[in-house]
């Protein structure tokens, strides 16, 4: 079958250090891979994007077209996306931008690049903005030096702390904004709500990895061992049952978070926060004694010795 114009361009992409000629030639260009807003499968798109500062922004023009473009809807989705940049790859969270900080961005955007004035003009719907930043949160001290499979546990847990003390530092800018721009007259609230959406998303869909592959390797992977545990993992997948109920109480509500309860919210976060925090505590002080001798990354498996024979390598 012959190679689609984006699986060229990927494939030229890749096998240049990111320079790709035709009609990319000179321009910024990066690979950006979202998970499938329904088929939960991985796409790879050839975008162009600016920088504004330190921040990589892209627009969802799909050249001018009547409908956002499938990354975008995968994109809010699945918040968390992989982004290659020339020789770099690494996570990032995409964040729509909202309000006057959307129509600054764009600006700056046309400015940069006036191909996309032109897209806008050619429809009626506004082109979304969207920046990358990168999946690691500002002030994360998650331990540097991973070499056991304790230390990749503590290093989850960590982000899984920040990121939510981030939601809900974020979601208070929103509320307090949003009081301060009630009643007659007043300007539209600074748009947050998308941001703490894709974050708080983000945070859910992260937790919930984490707990289905405790459960399905990593729990069953000890108890072969260390069967009188067992009491130990029932409880623990018992908390993240009520973890698990709780992130989709949190999720529903942010269903359209300029229009949810201040107070509703900020309960069912600081429940969450509680209940997290406790499981996480009482799965340290149970099984990061166990995992501390097991080094991380795993060594790759040794092939067989009929396969070393000829002339293979381990």
């Amino acid at each position: 079958m012959p190679m689609s114009f984006n699986e060229s361009v990927i494939e030229e992409f890749r096998a240049n250090e990111g320079k790709v000629g035709g009609p990319f030639q000179g321009g910024d260009l990066l690979l950006l891979t979202t998970t499938g807003a329904r088929s939960g499968a991985e796409h790879t798109t050839p975008l162009g994007y600016v920088r504004h500062g330190d921040a990589l922004v892209l627009v969802g023009s799909n050249l001018g077209g009547p409908r956002h473009p499938a990354w975008y809807h995968n994109l809010l989705a699945h918040p968390v996306v992989r982004v290659e940049v020339g020789t770099r790859t690494f996570q990032a969270l995409a964040v729509p931008a909202e309000g006057a900080r959307r129509d600054e961005l764009f600006a700056h955007a046309v400015r940069m690049a006036p191909g996309y004035g032109d897209y806008q003009a050619r429809t009626s719907r506004t082109l979304p903005v969207v920046v990358l930043e990168r999946a690691e949160p500002d002030g994360w001290e998650g331990p540097r030096d991973i070499a056991t499979l304790a230390d990749k546990l503590m290093e989850v847990h960590t982000w899984l702390r920040a990121q939510l003390r981030q939601v809900g530092a974020e979601a208070d800018a929103h509320f307090h904004a949003r009081a301060a721009h009630q009643g007659p007259g007043a300007p539209p609230a600074p748009g947050l709500g998308l941001q703490i959406r894709q974050r708080c998303l983000a945070f859910c869909q992260a937790l919930e990895f984490h707990h289905t592959s405790e459960d399905a390797h990593l729990f069953p992977g000890i108890t072969r061992h260390h069967p009188h545990l067992t009491d130990v993992f029932d409880r623990l997948r018992d908390e993240h049952r009520t973890v698990a109920r709780l992130q989709g109480e949190l999720v529903a509500l942010l269903g359209d978070i300029a229009a949810a309860d201040p107070q509703r919210f900020r309960t069912e976060l600081t429940e969450m926060s509680r209940e997290l925090n406790a499981h996480l505590d009482y799965e340290e002080e149970s099984i990061l004694p166990l995992l501390a001798g097991i080094p991380w990354p795993p060594a790759p498996p040794v092939p067989p010795a009929e396969d070393r024979r000829d002339g293979t390598t381990a």
